[in-house]
């Protein structure tokens, strides 16, 4: 235990006195012996005796009453003591508590997301991270892209994962997985028949999409992929949110599209199928401050690294 190297009144005008004097003079307390309370340390009974008497002459009393049957509290010993020992226990659970809080063991953890949480990589990525770190205290917001990168810019999200792979001074950008764009059809669709919908086979379908972020990217590749077939779908932007998008799907007012984690919820009377291609995918990233040190994001983005690696070699 390090000792407190100051004069002999502190600031607050009070005896400047070493911990490990304390330490040890709390053990001669509790076993009423200089010989055993040195034993116990692993140290002469000479050098106990020496650190507990400038312990007493610090304090300008006496703690100890000695005699040639051993040691008993004075009155004083034994009240400073008592308060001593809880000291010394808050010491050290502070000690441990700022251990454990470097090694990110405890301490919280800020995320913003954009995508549905109800499968795919972030769930599992989360899911994984919660059984590894159980005290950390997690915090999830959702809202858009733009919306979370402020926020993480503002220290205010650990990290983000947003949308495609921006380009954003003065922070860390990387891809980490993609998404499968899947198809939303009424049940009993033609295209329900289909393992996999082709993009030329949505070229006459009325396409229905919400005015999200998502919905955006999704209309965007829609309307690149069909241009380039030579096509101009029908498409109108919906001012819904998801899930009463896949009411209307289900009521027959146009197919629409999603992303493979959305597909993990159930909607009566809506199918889903992907889209076949390597075009049919859409990229999230991670975004965060370069200079986070917080030690419990450290240690997620590590294992989130760690699961992008596995998770896009998978089938």
């Amino acid at each position: 235990m390090a000792e407190w190297h100051s004069p002999s009144k502190s600031k607050s005008g009070l005896p400047a006195i070493d911990l490990i004097s304390v330490a040890q003079g709390l053990v001669v307390a509790e076993s009423l012996s200089f010989r055993r309370a040195a034993r116990v340390l692993g140290t002469q009974q000479s050098t106990v005796g020496r650190r507990v008497r400038a312990l007493e002459d610090r304090l300008g009393v006496s703690l100890f009453e000695r005699n040639s049957a051993g040691v008993r509290l004075t009155t004083a010993g034994a009240r400073f003591f008592e308060q001593a020992r809880v000291g010394l226990q808050q010491i050290d659970d502070a000690v441990q508590t700022a251990g454990a809080a470097g090694r990110g063991v405890i301490g919280e953890l800020k995320i913003g997301i954009l995508s549905s949480m109800a499968a795919g990589f972030l769930r599992e990525v989360v899911r994984a991270y919660r059984a590894q770190h159980s005290d950390v205290e997690l915090h999830v917001l959702e809202g858009a892209s733009r919306e979370q990168i402020a926020l993480v810019r503002e220290s205010r999200l650990d990290v983000a994962f947003v949308l495609g792979v921006p380009s954003l001074p003065n922070c860390e950008v990387t891809q980490l997985w993609s998404e499968q764009i899947f198809v939303a059809l009424p049940q009993g669709h033609v295209l329900c028949d289909c393992d996999e919908i082709t993009w030329e086979s949505l070229r006459d379908q009325r396409v229905i999409l919400c005015q999200s972020e998502l919905g955006g990217a999704i209309h965007d590749r829609l309307i690149t992929r069909l241009a380039q077939l030579g096509y101009n779908p029908w498409i109108e932007r919906l001012d819904v949110g998801r899930e009463a998008l896949m009411h209307l799907v289900a009521l027959g007012l146009g197919v629409s599209f999603t992303s493979e984690a959305t597909v993990a919820t159930q909607f009566p009377e809506v199918t889903f199928r992907p889209i076949a291609g390597d075009a049919a995918r859409i990229p999230f990233s991670a975004v965060w401050l370069r200079n986070n040190d917080n030690p419990v994001f450290r240690r997620f983005l590590s294992l989130a690294r760690d699961m992008s690696k596995k998770w896009e070699k998978q089938p």
